[in-house]
C-alpha cells in the first residue's frame, strides 16, 4: 500500500509530459502509472506535477555590514516551500580567523530550523596557500562547492590571483566545483574614483559603476585559471549578454564552465533605479538592459546558462533607507517565493521556454551541477518525493504583504502572474497545502553532497 497517490496530473520532466498517477512510499517516489490507489489521495487533475525546485543561491541570516538579511532559515524556507522550492544551497559565512570546515559547522547550527532540505557552499575568505586540507575536510563533510569573489575587497572577500589559482588546483584535484562572484573590482574602483559625491547620490549610477565590462573581464580571468588547473567552474548570477558571451568563449576552449542567472536579470532593467523607490532595488551585479534579458532567456533555452536561482538576500524598506549614496545600501533582493511562478508566467506562457525547459532550469540541471541528482531534481523511482503540484490556470498579483518572505518589499510588486503553487511535498510530506504552509520547523535535513 502506498502512503500517498497523486492522481490525474500531468507529470513533467525535462524531456516528457505525461498525464498519469504518481505514488509515494517512505518519502520516495515508488510508482508512476495509471490507476494507482491509496487511502490518501491528492487530486491533481488539470495540474502540473514537477520536481521540487532547487535554489542553489540563497543568503539566509546573512550579515551585511550593520544589517542582516531579513529572512532566517525558518522564515526563508517557509517562503521557499510556498514557492515550490524543496531544497536550498546557502553559504557558510567566512571568517579569516576560522577554517572553512569551522565556518560550515557554525552555519549548520544556524540552519537547524529549516523546513526543507539544505546544503551549503563553502565561502573562501582568508584562505592561505598551505591550507589545502580545509577543502578536503569540507568535501568529506559533504560540501563539494566553494565560493570565491573577485570583488568586495573592503569586506575581505576578494581573492587575489594567487589564491584563485592555487585554490582552483586543489579543487580540481578533489573534483569539486569553484563558484565565483565575477566582477572586476579594479575596473569598478576606477569608475568610482571618477564619480563626484553628486554622482554617488544618484541611484541610477549604480549601473554605471558596475557595467557589464566588469562581469566579462572577471569571467575571462577565472575561466583562464580553470582552464589551466582543470577545475570545474560555475559563474553565479550572470547578468549580461557580455557575461554569456565570455562563458561561451570559455566553453568553446574546453573549460568546464557553467552559469546561472536570476529572475531579476530576466525581468527587470536598470530603469527601476530612476523611480522614487529605486534604492530598494540595490543588488550586485547591477540590473542591465532589455537586450541583456533577451540573450539570457535564449541562453537558458539553449543550455549555455544552465539554470535559474534567486540570490535571495532580502532586506526591509527600513534597512534600505536612502542615506545619500548607492554605496551606503545593503545589496540584495527577495525571490525564493516568486521564482517558479515568474518563470512559468514570463517564460512558458510567453513562449520563451517550454514546460520541459522549466523543469530543467528550475530543478534538474542544478541538481546535476551540485551533486544532488537523482536524489533531488528527478521524478524517477527511488528519488526523494520532492514535488510541486502547480496550477497553471490561477491568475494572481504579486503583493509583498501577501507573501511569506520576511520583508515589506517585492521587486515585482503589482505584477500580474499566471500560475501558482498549490501543494509542495518534501520527502513525501505535504508541507504546503492549497497554498498554505503546514510543515514544522526543523524538519529539513542537511544534504551531504557527493563529488
Amino acid at each position: 500500500m502506498y502512503d500517498l497517490v497523486i492522481k490525474g496530473g500531468t507529470v513533467v520532466t525535462s524531456t516528457d509530459s505525461v498525464k498519469t498517477d504518481l505514488a509515494v512510499k517512505n518519502g520516495r517516489i515508488s510508482a508512476i502509472g495509471d490507476d494507482l490507489t491509496s487511502e490518501s489521495v491528492i487530486d491533481a487533475r488539470e495540474k502540473l506535477i514537477m520536481p521540487g525546485c532547487i535554489d542553489s543561491h540563497t543568503h539566509m541570516s546573512l550579515p551585511v555590514g550593520i544589517n542582516c538579511s531579513s529572512d532566517d532559515f525558518y522564515t526563508g524556507t517557509v517562503a521557499a516551500a510556498c514557492g515550490g522550492i524543496t531544497s536550498i544551497i546557502d553559504f557558510s559565512v567566512g571568517d579569516p580567523a576560522r577554517s572553512i570546515p569551522e565556518d560550515i559547522r557554525l552555519r549548520m547550527k544556524e540552519a537547524r530550523d529549516s523546513v526543507i532540505d539544505y546544503s551549503f557552499h563553502g565561502e573562501v575568505l582568508g584562505w592561505k596557500l598551505g591550507h589545502e586540507e580545509e577543502f578536503r575536510e569540507a568535501v568529506e563533510m559533504g560540501i563539494t562547492s566553494f565560493k570565491f569573489y573577485t570583488s568586495y575587497a573592503a569586506s575581505g572577500r576578494r581573492s587575489d590571483s594567487g589564491i584563485l589559482y592555487n585554490a582552483f588546483k586543489e579543487i580540481a584535484r578533489l573534483g569539486a566545483v569553484a563558484i565565483v562572484h565575477a566582477e572586476d573590482e579594479n575596473l569598478i574602483e576606477s569608475i568610482l574614483s571618477g564619480m563626484s559625491e553628486q554622482d554617488l547620490g544618484r541611484m541610477e549610477n549604480l549601473a554605471v559603476s558596475r557595467p557589464d565590462l566588469c562581469e566579462g573581464s572577471a569571467i575571462d580571468q577565472v575561466a583562464f585559471y580553470a582552464e589551466q588547473t582543470g577545475a570545474r567552474l560555475h559563474i553565479v548570477h550572470v547578468s549580461s549578454a557580455l557575461g554569456v558571451d565570455r562563458i561561451g568563449f570559455a566553453a568553446e576552449r574546453g573549460v568546464l564552465v557553467s552559469g546561472e542567472t536570476c529572475p531579476q536579470y530576466l525581468l527587470l532593467t536598470r530603469d527601476v533605479y530612476k523611480g522614487s523607490q529605486g534604492h530598494f532595488f540595490s543588488a550586485s551585479p547591477a540590473l542591465r538592459e532589455s537586450v541583456d534579458q533577451d540573450v539570457l532567456w535564449d541562453a537558458l533555452k539553449y543550455g549555455l546558462i544552465g539554470f535559474v536561482v534567486t540570490d535571495h538576500c532580502p532586506f526591509t524598506k527600513q534597512q534600505k533607507e536612502w542615506k545619500g549614496s548607492f554605496l551606503n545600501l545593503p545589496y540584495g533582493l527577495p525571490g525564493v517565493e516568486t521564482m517558479l511562478s515568474l518563470l512559468y508566467s514570463e517564460g512558458v506562457e510567453k513562449g520563451r521556454l517550454s514546460i520541459n525547459d522549466l523543469v530543467r532550469i528550475s530543478s534538474e540541471h542544478c541538481a546535476r551541477t551540485f551533486g544532488l541528482y537523482p536524489q533531488k531534481g528527478s521524478i524517477s523511482i527511488g528519488a526523494d518525493a520532492d514535488l510541486v503540484i502547480f496550477d497553471p490556470k490561477v491568475k494572481w498579483v504579486i503583493r509583498a504583504g501577501d507573501l511569506h518572505m520576511n520583508t515589506d518589499f517585492s521587486p515585482y510588486e503589482g505584477r500580474e502572474i499566471n500560475g501558482k503553487v498549490e501543494h509542495t511535498l518534501s520527502r513525501g510530506e505535504v508541507i504546503v497545502k492549497n497554498g498554505s504552509f503546514c510543515g514544522n520547523a526543523g524538519r529539513g535535513h542537511f544534504i551531504a553532497r557527493k563529488i
